[in-house]
């Protein structure tokens, strides 16, 4: 079986799609036909599409996007995949692995339902309001889903289904004229309004376009979108990530305390986003800003300024190949989301820190070898940290930490180069 994936202006064949790794490419075909089977056995009739949708990296820029700031993020090879067909109702029927019964959604109803929130019924319904508000055409399908984007990860589950969604409905139809970053608004709407996650843009955003990207989200509904061609590997650099055991699930509240602290502070000064306000502004009103919020919510604004000053240094560190300056700034970013930003635990459960211990023995690991960088990785609060390691250290790095904790799990990610997408198999 040959898979090759249909994009605007090329072809790309699974290999490249999957970075060109034969065990993984093995895998994923298996996983395409083991998806159809199952397509089969439910709906009695063979899939007529086939769509692929990454999980994501953040790179730089944690919890910057929500207030409208930059980030560094890249789409990883883990994905969600889905085998789908237009059927001849108005409702979207939808297996997911994992759950015994199917997700149902009559989309004559394209109101937010208040007992769906946080489910994917919720998530299905935003998406399909949305394509039909926009001018575009939703409809009924019937799909089986199934992801290696580890849940509760920090690798945006979530935002790859969502995305994986749109892209269904993009093509099923829509032509697939919808670009990708298009997709990924209408993705994060249905979070917000309908799912009831208060969070930003980068993962959908990451998750659709591909690659790494840079993006200023200074205007959310025209967010500026850059490649960067670059490679870890040319510094014999691998991208680790450490899965410390814990889930995103339940920490909806610490997450939505953010971007409502930060904008506690920019409506101090009359404005909706700390990134309407320069920094000079912001420190010349500290001292009134301590009358008028919590400390935590100026800590959590000083990282927001901070931080988004790094990304762009960041950006410009790769792009001049300076992976030295890179990763100096990579371990600032991680002391910064430790002090200031205050994501490592929740509040509610201080006595729970498995990112605090996989951080603090991970910098001694990078302090003993004399080169690497180490941060919190997406959310934040539990789930997962960020390492940069020189690949003659990986494997015994893995080691190291395995030995740390049997719930700490090692993934050693690679960037994907196409983000959402319909596939074809030949």
């Amino acid at each position: 079986m040959n898979i090759k994936i249909s994009m605007t202006d090329s072809e790309i064949l699974l290999n490249e799609l999957y970075n060109g790794d034969e065990k993984v490419i093995t895998c994923q075909r298996n996983g395409y036909k083991k998806l159809s089977a199952e397509f089969e056995q439910k709906f009695k009739t063979t899939p007529s599409n086939y769509f692929s949708s990454p999980g994501r990296t953040e790179i730089s820029g944690n919890h910057t996007d929500h207030n409208h700031g930059m980030v560094i993020a890249a789409s990883i090879n883990l994905d969600s995949i889905a085998a789908a067909s237009v059927n001849d109702s108005n409702e979207v029927i939808l297996f997911s692995e994992g759950y015994k019964e199917p997700f149902k959604v009559n989309l004559n109803n394209l109101n937010p339902v208040e007992f769906e929130a946080g489910t994917t019924n919720a998530l299905i319904r935003g998406i399909a309001s949305r394509f039909m508000e926009k001018g575009f055409s939703a409809g009924g399908f019937n799909a089986c889903i199934t992801s290696d984007v580890i849940k509760g990860s920090g690798l945006s589950s979530s935002a790859s289904i969502e995305v994986l969604i749109g892209t269904i409905f993009n093509h099923l139809y829509n032509d697939g004229r919808i670009p990708a970053s298009e997709i990924a608004k209408i993705g994060l709407y249905s979070e917000n309004v309908f799912f009831k996650k208060p969070c930003g843009l980068m993962d959908q955003m990451a998750c659709a376009v591909g690659g790494i990207v840079s993006i200023d989200f200074n205007d959310l509904e025209n967010p500026v979108i850059e490649k960067i061609n670059y490679e870890f590997a040319q510094e014999n650099y691998s991208m680790v990530i450490v899965h410390t055991g814990g889930s995103h699930i339940s920490l909806t509240n610490d997450y939505a305390a953010i971007p409502t602290e930060m904008r506690e502070v920019a409506a101090a000064f009359n404005k909706m986003n700390c990134n309407e306000i320069s920094y000079e502004e912001f420190l010349s009103g500290v001292k009134t800003l301590r009358n008028k919020v919590s400390d935590r919510a100026i800590l959590r604004a000083y990282h927001f300024y901070k931080e988004n000053e790094r990304v762009k240094k960041q950006v410009t560190a790769l792009r001049s190949n300076d992976f030295k300056k890179f990763l100096t700034l990579a371990n600032e970013s991680g002391n910064s989301s430790f002090k200031y930003l205050q994501n490592i635990y929740s509040s509610n459960d201080p006595m729970f820190q498995p990112v605090s211990v996989a951080l603090a023995f991970t910098e001694d690991f990078i302090n003993k070898i004399g080169e690497g960088a180490c941060r919190i990785h997406g959310g934040g609060f539990e789930g997962t940290i960020q390492v940069f390691l020189n690949n003659k250290f990986v494997n015994e790095f893995i080691n190291y930490i395995s030995d740390i904790s049997d719930s700490f799990k090692v993934l050693n990610l690679n960037i994907r180069k196409v983000g959402t997408t319909k596939v074809i198999l030949d």
